[in-house]
């Protein structure tokens, strides 16, 4: 049987409407979305745990600047250094979301790639500085954060879908996606299986935070966030093209070597970071 026949034919308009000449995406939607939504998490939590308002305020900018910087510099560094790092224009585009014309000039092009991992990293770093500022304890900080943290992701890559990029490997699966603008085979919509993973992990993360909160250690809650989002990320490469070329000779591709520290750091706060002191909570 034609499997074409037993597919999702997938190919819709990355572009949700036209503001006098500004597209705005679906892309950028369900990012914003999902920034928002981890906002109204984390406010509840600040405001469970009785924590001052005032300290709340400026988590916002700290998370989107985090984010957005890591994750802009991560794809630039770990998958695209040959164009970013051997050019001045190359480098101007790595902070600047414009492409420059082989035939001169430039256009607008937004941020063409950006890394979980990335992202990720630059999360830490801005919440370090967070903390800094406010007198927070990190991990408490980063324990809050991490109960968001699924739901945010789970967006990030229904936004994938929505471009139709970070595509599966061919499969002849009943499920499968056609993304007619890359081509005609069948195949596994990864994209839409991780975002199904990471809803699963919100509302896990909900329920042990309810029922749970006070009895688990600090860190808790960021280790299970690294550790199942990245072994789920490992695993899941393995029927996902890769993005560069480079990657096709080696053993792992680079998501997959990059989730490996991650998994690590995400075991030892699970089980093995400050568990003498859950009482002091």
């Amino acid at each position: 049987m034609n499997t074409l026949l037993l597919s999702i034919n997938w190919n819709p308009n990355p572009e949700f409407f036209n503001l006098f000449g500004i597209s705005i995406r679906y892309y950028g939607i369900l990012w914003a979305i999902g920034i928002f939504c981890a906002y109204f998490i984390v406010r509840y939590q600040y405001r469970d745990k009785k924590i001052d308002e005032k300290k709340f305020d400026p988590l916002f900018f700290y998370c989107f600047f985090g984010i957005l910087i890591g994750a802009r510099l991560g794809h630039c560094l770990f998958y695209d250094p040959s164009h970013y790092l051997t050019s001045g224009k190359g480098f101007i585009e790595m902070f600047i979301p414009i492409r420059f014309l082989p035939s001169g000039g430039w256009k607008f092009t937004g941020y063409e790639g950006l890394a979980s991992h990335g992202g990720t990293l630059g999360l830490i770093i801005a919440l370090w500085l967070y903390c800094r500022k406010t007198k927070m304890h990190y991990m408490e900080v980063v324990d809050m954060i991490a109960v968001a943290t699924p739901l945010t992701a789970c967006c990030i890559r229904l936004a994938n879908l929505m471009n139709s990029e970070i595509i599966g490997k061919p499969t002849d699966m009943p499920w499968a996606f056609v993304f007619e603008r890359v081509d005609m085979l069948p195949r596994h919509p990864g994209q839409l299986y991780e975002a199904i993973a990471y809803l699963i992990l919100f509302f896990i993360m909900i329920f042990l935070y309810k029922k749970y909160n006070r009895k688990l250690h600090r860190g808790f809650f960021f280790g299970l966030c690294l550790a199942y989002i990245f072994t789920f990320r490992f695993f899941i490469e393995f029927v996902k093209e890769n993005q560069e070329s480079f990657e096709d000779d080696m053993m792992f591709n680079m998501g997959q070597w990059l989730s490996i520290p991650f998994i690590i750091v995400g075991i030892y706060f699970m089980f093995f970071y400050d568990r003498k002191k859950v009482s002091e909570r």
